[in-house]
């Protein structure tokens, strides 16, 4: 199987403008996430797909591979996809521009699910959440999953509802949804064009749509906290722990 990862990028978010080029450590948030994949095991090559011509200034100055892609994506699934549909590929790796700490064998451990298992056309990845601010936090997306690790939804609010006593001090408070998806190519071709559903729009969650349609999501369990960047504040946490990682 050939593997590929194609990395989202958009310099106009609505929440944190010129976000892939902030500087962290010394380096553009998106270098950050373009050497974390390239680091995987199982990915062949690592594209980044953007619309903007300073990131692809900055990703061909780093050594990165870049391509053009139309202005006018809703998301950046379908980015992903425009330059999915000119490769020869089979399994195609979405990892979001905005998780610079995600760690290489967390992505393999999701891409082997898809290669292990033939039923698995779509994963990703949980982790638990252990403070009680991210469960409020609706930049941390919650998911909650059947007993195989299937999600059942995703969500900004907290899931599920936990009454305290019920709960035993082990246990974690809920899972942390990792921005981070592996697809069949042919799957997400399908995905695409599906077209944004009604929680997904609510929620603003993409996922959300496969689970609309009736598509199942398997997720791998993972003890690694990525921690993703959508705010100011997000952007002082992770330059903390590069800072920690580097003492």
């Amino acid at each position: 199987m050939r593997i590929v990862a194609i990395i989202p990028s958009r310099y106009a978010s609505t929440r944190l403008e010129g976000k892939p080029l902030i500087d962290i450590a010394g380096k553009p948030m998106i270098q950050w996430v373009y050497e974390s994949v390239a680091k995987t095991q199982l990915i062949d090559q690592v594209i980044v797909a953007t619309d903007d011509e300073r990131i692809l200034k900055t990703v061909v100055q780093f050594g990165g591979e870049v391509q053009l892609t139309s202005p006018h994506h809703g998301s950046g699934t379908d980015r992903v996809a425009e330059v999915a549909a000119r490769l020869s590929c089979d399994i195609v790796v979405n990892p979001q521009g905005d998780e610079p700490l995600i760690e290489p064998r967390v992505i393999d451990e999701v891409v082997r699910l898809v290669v292990d298992n033939a039923d698995v056309y779509m994963a990703s990845a949980r982790s638990p959440i252990r403070q009680r601010e991210e469960v409020l936090n609706s930049n941390v997306v919650k998911v909650v999953t059947d007993r195989d690790g299937y999600a059942l939804y995703f969500s900004r609010a907290p899931i599920p509802y936990c009454g305290g006593e019920e709960r035993g001090e082990s246990l974690p408070l809920g899972f942390r949804h990792i921005g981070l998806y592996v697809y069949r190519k042919e799957f997400l071709m399908k995905f695409v064009a599906l077209g944004p559903s009604p929680l997904e729009k609510r929620e603003r969650l993409e996922q959300l749509r496969a689970l609309e349609n009736g598509y199942r999501i398997k997720l791998a369990l993972t003890e690694c906290d990525s921690l993703g960047v959508d705010t100011p504040e997000d952007v002082v946490r992770v330059r903390t722990r590069v800072k920690g990682r580097n003492l």
